[in-house]
């Protein structure tokens, strides 16, 4: 268990070095001579068409629906995953978790309210509250051996509950009109997802031929179609199959004997693997090296050109920057005082405000949050006060880590 987390952080590792590449270009191309044709590439329709059913976007939007609702998916199969069997099982083991992410939310959100409220940029007061856990995991392997490997599972499980936190912000508030027959539609699809986990299939495709179904409903709903992502991840079954057989119990001297036995232990070891451990496996790679990188390069870039900053930059800047460490390392402090929650062995303050810091790295839930509030130069001074506070916090939580003595985190 402990080989396949530290492979998990380490994929989410490289993704974030290779997500910041993307906005980097991104940022670049937006602010070069060849920003008109950057800004026209994000404007591409894209189309598809089965018979009599029609669905056109233009390409920015296609990422950030259709592509980033897979993104969800693969989020929506890690929360379920560790509410059922990982750190978030138990109260006990959650609550810290639990209540470093309520603060990481509720106080950016204040920052950022206080300086908006009543004006244009209300809308965007969900832009500093989430936590992007590739950057943030990518931050901390930069460290090496000097987080150790509690600190890396608090965050993940930090960002998790995040993310959690994020999906119900969009879900609930940053909704469209709502088309009741639409989501009529959507219920009894997800109603046969959950008839297919409960008669106990396997086959990963039936799940997500009802899902791309379930994706459109939910889109043509009002809701974003993000959130069918969530569901889908949600009807997946979590049980795993039989047990493999001892297949290999003697030893074979024959080289094809010994090959034959192998393909049959990898046989058997997949079958018994649950279908949602089976689909995180596969949408891992594509998401951590393909969507959220392309996501990044389709989001990142904003023209500084005449970009005049005001309170949504500062609130997002500020929200990210001074919220998260403040409102996680005190909802921490509270509930261990509370009784409710124990720091990690060998973890102290010193680093759950170093982590909190960290965790101001808001960038891909944040831009996706912001696309949904604003448009035009709301949306461009958002996106600026998102990737100045998630360089400074990158910067300023490596640094509170690097003074915090290895042992005596």
């Amino acid at each position: 268990m402990k080989r396949l987390l530290e492979q998990f952080l380490e994929s989410e590792a490289k993704g974030g070095i290779l997500l910041f590449l993307a906005a980097l270009v991104a940022f670049a191309l937006s602010n070069s001579p060849a920003a008109s044709a950057y800004f026209a590439l994000r404007e591409v329709p894209v189309a598809v068409r089965f018979g009599d059913f029609y669905l056109e976007k233009n390409l920015l939007l296609f990422v950030n629906d259709f592509l980033m609702a897979i993104f969800f998916l693969l989020v929506g199969l890690e929360l379920k995953r560790e509410l059922t069997t990982g750190e978030l099982r138990t109260p006990r083991r959650a609550a810290l978790a639990i209540a470093a992410a309520l603060g990481g939310m509720i106080v950016p959100a204040l920052i950022y309210t206080a300086l908006n409220a009543g004006g244009p940029g209300a809308p965007g007061w969900g832009v500093p509250m989430a936590t992007d856990i590739a950057f943030a995991l990518g931050v901390l392997a930069l460290l090496g051996r000097r987080v150790p490997l509690a600190l890396k599972v608090f965050l993940t499980a930090l960002a998790i509950v995040d993310d959690l936190g994020a999906v119900l912000v969009i879900a609930l508030f940053y909704t469209a009109k709502l088309s009741v027959p639409a989501l009529l539609k959507a219920g009894l699809v997800y109603l046969g997802l959950l008839i297919l986990a409960r008669l106990g299939v396997r086959n990963l495709v039936p799940y997500l031929l009802l899902g791309l179904v379930l994706w459109f409903f939910v889109l043509k709903s009002g809701v974003h179609a993000t959130v069918a992502g969530v569901l889908l991840a949600f009807a997946i079954p979590l049980a795993t199959g039989k047990k493999p057989l001892a297949v290999a119990s003697e030893a074979a001297t024959d080289p094809e004997e010994a090959e034959a036995r192998l393909e049959a232990i990898e046989a058997e070891a997949a079958s018994a693997q649950s279908p949602l451990h089976r689909l995180e496996h596969l949408l891992h790679p594509w998401v951590a090296y393909g969507i959220l990188p392309v996501f990044a390069f389709m989001n990142a870039g904003v023209d500084l050109g005449g970009l005049v900053l005001g309170p949504v930059a500062l609130g997002a800047f500020l929200g990210l920057l001074l919220g998260k460490p403040i409102g996680i390392a005190l909802f921490s402090y509270l509930a261990v005082r509370a009784g409710l929650a124990q720091l990690p062995s060998g973890i102290g303050w010193n680093a759950i405000l170093g982590v909190g810091m960290v965790a101001g790295i808001g960038f891909t839930m944040a831009l996706f949050i912001a696309g949904l509030a604003f448009e035009g130069a709301l949306l461009d001074q958002a996106k600026v006060g998102v990737l100045s506070a998630s360089v400074a916090a990158a910067l300023l939580g490596t640094g509170i880590l690097l003074r915090t003595r290895p042992g005596k985190m």
